[in-house]
């Protein structure tokens, strides 16, 4: 397989949850780049997603849904399957975070925050993966299906005033390697990004907060935020024929926060 094959995804369709805005958006634009249509899963406007996917000649389909409810996320991925018969790559990106203090901290940020960053993360994989094994009969000329779990430095860190975010990426990132044990000799990639500071709406309380921002740039030795391009090249990777021996791994794209 030449360099150029294996980062190929021309033919393949890859569904990207919460491409509208941000880290999602970016995934779902690189993707698009390296030759795979689009589903964009979110919850409000997707148009400039449309817009930028459509400018390099793939096609974006949009699905609105809220994936708070497993029977929710089972139908939006059934839907998927039934427009896209080609969809074999998931990104799971959709996320939210609430920041307070632990001892302040409140059972419904709590509930919101592992509803939708871990709960509904393992279903949209659970009944993506059914739908793909279904097709088992395509036989061996299809490719692998990839499954990439968007997680965080707070997989590998504790951080400030974000009990329900770390909780929630760091059980991503075990039911990660869960998934990768059960389902690698099924034709089942699954592995996780793991993205740094990067400037998105999550992270704009932060930013805003000039002594955070301050003490944060120190550490990161790239010496910036990162931008949600950033990711681009990490997410083809692992989307692409380049990664089919790679298994419940994570890729950090930190700017080399963890190096510090």
């Amino acid at each position: 397989m030449t360099a150029s094959a294996a980062f190929d995804l021309s033919g393949q369709s890859a569904l990207v949850t919460g491409a509208n805005t941000g880290i999602g958006q970016a995934i779902a634009v690189a993707l698009a780049g390296a030759g795979a249509d689009v589903v964009a899963l979110v919850r409000s406007d997707a148009s400039e997603t449309v817009d930028l996917i459509t400018a390099l000649g793939r096609r974006c389909t949009v699905l609105s849904a809220s994936i708070e409810s497993v029977d929710s996320i089972r139908a939006a991925i059934d839907s998927a399957f039934e427009q896209v018969p080609n969809l074999s790559i998931l990104v799971n990106n959709a996320g939210t975070i609430r920041r307070s203090f632990a001892l302040d901290f409140t059972e419904s940020d709590w509930d919101d925050v592992m509803g939708l960053n871990l709960k509904s993360a393992f279903f949209l994989a659970q009944a993506f993966a059914r739908n793909w094994l279904a097709g088992e009969h395509a036989g061996a000329s299809r490719p692998q299906a990839k499954l990439i779990n968007v997680v965080s430095m707070l997989s590998f860190q504790g951080g400030l005033r974000t009990a329900s975010y770390t909780a929630s990426k760091t059980g991503l990132l075990g039911v990660t390697r869960l998934l990768a044990n059960e389902w690698a000799a099924r034709g089942i990639n699954v592995n996780a990004l793991a993205p740094g500071y990067i400037e998105t709406n999550n992270t704009t309380a932060l930013r805003a907060d000039a002594q955070r921002n301050k003490d944060i740039l120190a550490r990161i030795p790239a010496g910036r935020w990162g931008q949600p391009g950033d990711l681009a090249g990490a997410a083809v990777f692992l989307a692409s024929p380049a990664s089919n021996y790679v298994h419940g791994a994570v890729l950090p794209v930190d700017g080399g926060w963890l190096a510090r």
